[in-house]
């Protein structure tokens, strides 16, 4: 794999369902052609990540189906929808077994082979804070689960549900947001729950490359602390934290697991020291969505070495679509960033049609949209440049920028950075505002060096001829339209 890899997230359910449309028959994980994963491997994925094909849970589709404010967002999403569109959150895992509605352990097997001979690895998900609120432990084995008090269950009553023989388990929550009423809180205090998740992990470790583990810090001991310390009681903390030692078995078994962490509040450099190989990149998220070009470079440069830990997005399946969240010119100037920042470049199933509806995961079919056709060709020029290996094995640093005359201070708005490897060297510039920029970039020193430049744009293939007696010691000079940016690549003479 490469250093900084690009991911792609599939929604599992709703891809087979597109599927069995186009073929008109039934396609499961088995039966998907060849050349469905060829189209994703040629643009230069690396990772695969098939979300929720674990065996989804029955009691978990009734709360789906019943849940008010899940209903509504069914209408919005799909109108029309009918209870058999409706499977329940794949984030309630009922077993960590293939669910029979797309195919078989065996199946998930031989896919990883296929995908593995195209040179791209697969992701699956693991969810360690809770599962499926009836999930066979919770009657064979309810000491791996959070039980209710008698103070706790008088105070909280949402927090807490009956699970048979008088037993209250809690379901499983964080401490900003209502309970998941469709799950049950694990304890991860119990020596129990995390014998039999690290074997649950070492047996996935077998069907997949990597995980991606969900809300990953939950399962931290000061965060369990600080969200369930008065409910366990006196139960002793662990000396060790689960993912230290949960990362250092598996890899025992297999050296280059990847491990993906969905990681929020600041965390992440936590579950950097457990052995994760990235996390979240949430505060960037945020940035772009809401800040601008100096709050974006103030960030990406405070993080120093840590950026190329990050996954880096403006999709996933928990947010707006992008087109959506962002509009169309400033996704695309989003996107350009995402794409070209060290880390995992991390892009969602349907973020390269331009779709503009984020369908609710407890789905199985979405709604018919048209390809953006401005947006599609956007994509695939930008996945062919940005799949180049100078962006995945290559040096990275942020370059200056400078105003294009006095008075002018149109240049803060420009994010720039510059890519070395090998004798190649490539330029982003971005104008992240929705007004003109100009200002002088300065790229490496070497340039002035030359008699002159050729610099071809590798999104628009234009080319720019730039003299060395030009650039005069102030460098490249950059005129930018609102979220216009530039991709060039130097060629000396």
């Amino acid at each position: 794999m490469r250093r900084y890899p690009d991911l792609y997230e599939i929604n599992t359910r709703i891809f087979l369902s597109r599927l069995t449309e186009k073929y008109g028959q039934r396609v499961t994980l088995a039966s998907i052609p060849d050349e469905e994963w060829k189209s994703l491997a040629e643009p230069g994925f690396d990772l695969i990540w098939l979300m929720g094909v674990w065996q989804r849970s029955p009691a978990a589709r009734l709360s789906a189906l019943q849940n008010p404010g899940l209903r509504q967002e069914y209408n919005l999403a799909l109108p029309g929808w009918t209870e058999e569109d409706v499977s329940g959150s794949p984030y309630a895992v009922y077993s960590y077994h293939v669910d029979p509605a797309i195919g078989t352990d065996d199946d998930l097997t031989a896919l990883k082979t296929r995908l593995n001979r195209l040179g791209t690895g697969l992701i699956l998900d693991f969810v360690p804070n809770h599962l499926a609120l009836d999930h066979p432990w919770t009657q064979t084995h309810p000491e791996r689960f959070v039980c209710g008090n008698t103070a706790e269950i008088e105070k909280h009553p949402d927090w807490f549900y009956t699970a048979g023989s008088g037993i209250y388990l809690a379901h499983g929550r964080d401490p900003y947001f209502a309970p998941w009423d469709d799950t049950v809180q694990v304890n991860f205090y119990s020596d129990s729950l995390r014998q039999a998740f690290y074997s649950e992990l070492e047996r996935l470790s077998d069907y997949c490359d990597g995980l991606r583990c969900d809300m990953a810090m939950l399962a931290l001991n000061s965060v369990f602390e600080q969200v369930w310390g008065r409910v366990v009681g006196e139960t002793r903390i662990p000396e060790s934290e689960f993912w230290g030692e949960a990362i250092s078995r598996l890899r025992k078994k297999h050296p280059g697991f990847l491990f993906i962490a969905e990681a929020y509040w600041g965390l992440n450099s936590r579950l950097r020291e457990q052995g994760f190989d990235f996390t979240y990149d949430k505060p960037l998220y945020d940035h772009l969505l809401h800040g601008n070009a100096d709050e974006i470079t103030d960030y990406i440069t405070s993080e120093k070495g840590e950026i190329g830990t990050k996954v880096h997005f403006i999709e996933n399946h928990d947010e707006s679509r992008a087109v959506t969240a962002f509009g169309k010119d400033k996704s695309m100037a989003a996107a350009v960033v995402t794409a070209t920042l060290p880390g995992l470049s991390f892009y969602q199933y349907g973020q390269l049609e331009g779709r503009k509806t984020r369908t609710p995961v407890q789905l199985t079919r979405e709604l018919t949209e048209t390809i953006d056709a401005e947006l599609s060709a956007f994509y695939q020029r930008l996945r062919s440049a940005a799949g180049a290996n100078i962006f995945h094995e290559g040096s990275w640093k942020v370059v200056g920028k400078d105003p294009a005359w006095e008075g002018n201070n149109s240049h803060h708005n420009l994010l720039a950075w510059e890519w070395e490897w090998g004798s190649r060297r490539i330029l982003i510039v971005v104008n992240y505002s929705v007004v003109h920029a100009q200002g002088w970039i300065k790229p490496a020193p070497e340039y002035e060096q030359s008699k002159n430049i050729m610099w071809r744009d590798k999104l628009s293939n234009e080319e720019y001829i730039r003299y060395s007696d030009e650039l005069n010691g102030k460098g490249l000079y950059i005129d930018l339209k609102p979220f216009q940016f530039h991709f060039l690549e130097s060629e000396n003479r």
